[in-house]
C-alpha cells in the first residue's frame, strides 16, 4: 500500500527465547509496544507454543509456558534457532516443520495490536534479529506467504539498524552528537555508537560496536563505572540508551550520575521492537529520509549505466549503496550502439568521483549497429562484491539470441 496519511505498520524483535511486538500510525507520536497481559510492562512474550495432547488447539508465550507444567500439553521452544536448522516436531501423530510452528507464534503475536482496536491489516511488518544472515532472510521472506502477507510487506532488519532508525527518529536535539546504547544480554554488556557523518549528503551513518563487557556481580556500580569511562573516551555523546533488565534493578547509583551528565539518559526493554516500527514507516517515506545507514550488511558503493533514454543521458542505477545485500538486485535491459562494451559507473556514497569499468562482450556474433539487445543482472554476493551477469538475446525476430552468457565480479 503507497503512503497515505495514516499507513499502520507492525514491528517485532525476536530472538530465541522471547519476542516483542509494537504498533505505530504516521498519527501517533510514536510506536505503542503490546503487552500480553493488559496494562502491564511485561512486553517479552515466551517464544513457546504448546498444544494439547488429545485436541489441534495452540496456546503461546506466558499462557503456552504456564500450561505446559499441567503434563497434558506438549510445549515447543527455540522455535527460531528449530526453524533455522530445518527441524521436524513430531506431537502424537503429527508432524511440523518448526518453521511452520515459528510463523503460527509469529501470526499469534502480529495479530495482538488488532484486539486493542488496530487494523488487522498493515502496510508493513518490520522483524528485527540479533544478526542477519542469509539463511534467516530467506527463511523470513519464504515464510511471508504463511504469515498472510506478500514478501513487498515484509523487511528483515538487524538490531543495529534498528537502534539507528529509533534513533534518529527522535527529537533531533537528542542526536545532535553521537547517540550510544548499552545493550545488556544475559552476562554481557554490548556498547554501540552511532555516529553521522556531516559532510555527506545524505548523511552517512555509522554505528561501532565495542567487544562485549562482564558486569562483575559483586559491585555492578563500579563496575559499570568503569565500563563506561572506558566507552566513552573521546567522544561528545548527546543521548545514552540503556536495553536490558539489569538495568532496572536499581543498583545504579555512581554509574547513573556519571550517565547524566550534561546527556539524556532513557532506559526501557523494547528499544529494538519501537526501532522496528520506525524501520517501517520510515522506508514508506524513502524520499524524505535524510540519512543512508552503511552497517556490515549493507552495500558499500553505487552501481549505474550511463544511458540514452528519450534522447537524454542518465544514469540507470542497478544497485544502491546503503541498500542490504541480501536484498539487493538489479536489472534492465539495454540496446548496445557502437562496440560491444559495457561501461559501469562505480561510486562510494561519500565520493563525488565515479570509477569507470568497462566490460567487454567478447565472441559476439557480427549485427548491425543498435541491434543487438542484453539483458543485465547485477546480484551482490557480499557488501563489496557484486556478480554481473550479461545476456545476450538478439534483436526480435531480424537477429536471434546467440545464447551467450557472461559472468564478471565487481568489487570497488
Amino acid at each position: 500500500m503507497g503512503h497515505n496519511g495514516n499507513s499502520y505498520y507492525i514491528g517485532i524483535d525476536l530472538n530465541d527465547s522471547y519476542a516483542m511486538v509494537s504498533f505505530f500510525q504516521q498519527n501517533m507520536k510514536e510506536p505503542e509496544t503490546v503487552s500480553t497481559v493488559a496494562g502491564s510492562e511485561e512486553f517479552q512474550i515466551p517464544l513457546v507454543l504448546a498444544r494439547r495432547k488429545s485436541i489441534g488447539k495452540w496456546y503461546y508465550g506466558d499462557e503456552a509456558r504456564r500450561l505446559s507444567k499441567s503434563g497434558e500439553m506438549v510445549c515447543i521452544d527455540q522455535l527460531l534457532k528449530r526453524a533455522l536448522n530445518s527441524e521436524k516436531i513430531v506431537i502424537d501423530d503429527d508432524s511440523f516443520m518448526a518453521e511452520e510452528l515459528l510463523a503460527l507464534f509469529l501470526k499469534k503475536v502480529m495479530e495482538l495490536p488488532s484486539k486493542l482496536g488496530n487494523p488487522s491489516s498493515f502496510d508493513r511488518l518490520v522483524i528485527c534479529v540479533d544478526r542477519l544472515t542469509k539463511e534467516n532472510v530467506s527463511m523470513f521472506y519464504g515464510m511471508a506467504v504463511r504469515l498472510g502477507i506478500n514478501s513487498r510487506q515484509l523487511t528483515v532488519i538487524d538490531r543495529k539498524e534498528s537502534f539507528y532508525y529509533f534513533a534518529l527518529n527522535q527529537d533531533n536535539s537528542l542526536w545532535l552528537h553521537d547517540v550510544v546504547m548499552f545493550m545488556q544480554e544475559k552476562e554481557s554488556i554490548f556498547f554501540y555508537s552511532l555516529k553521522r557523518d556531516l559532510r555527506t549528503t545524505p548523511q552517512v551513518v555509522s554505528i561501532d560496536e565495542s567487544i562485549s563487557y562482564t558486569l562483575d556481580k559483586n559491585d555492578k556500580d563500579k563496575s559499570f563505572l568503569d565500563i563506561i569511562n572506558e566507552s566513552f573516551k573521546n567522544q561528545i555523546i548527546s543521548t545514552v540508551f540503556l536495553v536490558g533488565d539489569t538495568f532496572a534493578e536499581g543498583w545504579m547509583k555512581q554509574s547513573v550520575a556519571l550517565l547524566c551528565k550534561g546527556r539524556r539518559v532513557f532506559m526501557g526493554n523494547n528499544l529494538f521492537t519501537k526501532g522496528a516500527c520506525y524501520a517501517a514507516a520510515t522506508r514508506d517515506r524513502e524520499a524524505e529520509w535524510p540519512f543512508v545507514y552503511m552497517g556490515e550488511n549493507e552495500m558499500k558503493f553505487n552501481l549505474s549505466l550511463k544511458v540514452h533514454d528519450k534522447g537524454e543521458l542518465s544514469f540507470y542505477n542497478l544497485i544502491s549503496a546503503g541498500s542490504n545485500w541480501f536484498e539487493s538486485k538489479g536489472q534492465c535491459e539495454v540496446i548496445i550502439s557502437g562496440s560491444y562494451e559495457v561501461d559501469f559507473w562505480k561510486q562510494l556514497p561519500k565520493s563525488r568521483e565515479a570509477k569507470i569499468e568497462t566490460l567487454r562482450l567478447t565472441d559476439m556474433p557480427p549485427r548491425p549497429d543498435r541491434a543487438t539487445r542484453i539483458r543485465i543482472t547485477a546480484t551482490p554476493v557480499s557488501d563489496d562484491r557484486i556478480d554481473i551477469e550479461i545476456k545476450d538475446l538478439g534483436f526480435g525476430e531480424i537477429f536471434m539470441s546467440s545464447g551467450k552468457v557472461w559472468h564478471y565480479e565487481m568489487t570497488m
